[in-house]
């Protein structure tokens, strides 16, 4: 259960910094991973008033606002063009459409949890994050940081020329992922990112390039196992060490087959 003396709306993301900076205080997203805890917050910082709701495309980029939600990234038409589809199967079996109509893409990345199926899709395309006070950095270098009292204020999809995939593992259909996978080429750099192993969600680069001349059945075969190979994983409630270490191999020779065949997007 989780206590709040105090609740904030903020009215810039200058008092939501100056607010956060109290080890007591939490920034809300969606409210819905956060109210699982056991927590005594001392003010409870909403940025709802902030205009962070919307997703704008333009000729290159996607920016996503923190306190858009996970169904308007599910019903983009551009983000699903661009991905071909990737993002919205990334999302669907999120719980249920009530859930994903509260859950922000904000606080699914800010948790980095080793769970989510947002930070792994995510990571399969060029993508940043804006913090206030932390400015831009990738996305890879975000995932592998500690938390601290930042805010993260956008997420920022480059649109560069690429095919995307991504696929999940689970043993019922709104359970997590026991193993989530993204496959994507961005330009000539091929790369699979793991998630739900359980920790958080790792790139995987054709660092050996495997993929160099293409994709065909053996090439794919190599780099999954390679893939698995390179990817720790541990066991849980939802499977073994040993079980995600085969879905991996599986899952990613099947994203690069169908990445092979898949649709391509490419700047007009």
């Amino acid at each position: 259960m989780i206590t709040i003396q105090n609740y904030v709306r903020a009215q810039s993301l200058e008092e939501a910094y100056r607010l956060n900076q109290n080890r007591r205080s939490r920034v809300l997203g969606g409210m819905l991973w956060l109210k699982m805890g056991n927590a005594s917050v001392n003010t409870a910082i909403d940025l709802c008033d902030l205009g962070l709701d919307t997703i704008e495309e333009t000729a290159d980029q996607f920016v996503i606002g923190a306190t858009a939600t996970l169904r308007q990234m599910e019903l983009h038409p551009g983000l699903n063009a661009y991905t071909g589809g990737a993002v919205a199967e990334a999302v669907r079996h999120i719980i249920g459409v009530q859930f994903r109509n509260m859950a922000t893409v904000g606080g699914s990345v800010w948790g980095r949890f080793g769970f989510s199926d947002v930070l792994t899709v995510l990571l399969g395309m060029e993508t940043y994050v804006e913090l206030y006070h932390g400015g831009i950095l990738p996305l890879e270098q975000f995932a592998a940081m500690k938390y601290d009292r930042d805010i993260l204020v956008r997420v920022i999809i480059q649109k560069k020329p690429g095919r995307f995939v991504y696929q999940s593992m689970r043993n019922q259909r709104t359970d997590f992922p026991v193993i989530a996978c993204a496959v994507s080429r961005i330009g000539e750099e091929y790369r699979a990112v793991i998630g739900a192993r359980p920790g958080r969600a790792l790139v995987i680069r054709d660092e050996r390039g495997l993929l160099k001349e293409g994709i065909t059945g053996e090439r794919a075969r190599a780099f999954a196992d390679d893939a698995a190979w390179r990817t720790p994983t541990e066991g849980n409630l939802r499977g073994s060490a040993a079980y995600r270490t085969h879905l991996i191999r599986v899952l990613t020779e099947r994203g690069l087959l169908a990445l092979g065949g898949g649709y391509e997007w490419k700047s007009r």
